[in-house]
């Protein structure tokens, strides 16, 4: 039965997000970037999120990109990457 599920859109995805592990968090111009675990079949998919507070409010932008990946540094590495790219070519209207 649970072949006509994944095969019909009854299943949940593998793409979706478990649980938003943290993988590796680092501090850029007064935001923070976390690289969470994707899981996509066997390999992980490059996402994260961007977070800062503002008026006492904590804001949190999430990301998430084509790149896969089989190695956990490797996309911490580009997830940490990706993220200080976003912060400098937008900044706070991420949150907007």
């Amino acid at each position: 039965m649970s072949f006509w599920k994944n095969l019909f859109g009854g299943g949940a995805s593998s793409a979706e997000p478990a649980g938003d592990k943290v993988l590796g968090e680092e501090g850029h111009k007064g935001f923070l970037i976390k690289a969470i675990e994707m899981k996509a079949g066997s390999e992980l998919q490059l996402a994260g999120t961007i977070e800062k507070e503002i008026d006492g409010e904590l804001k949190t932008y999430r990301f998430v990109r084509a790149d896969r990946m089989t190695s956990r540094d490797d996309l911490v590495a580009l997830a940490l990457s990706k993220g200080k790219q976003i912060i400098d070519e937008q900044g706070e209207q991420i949150f907007n």
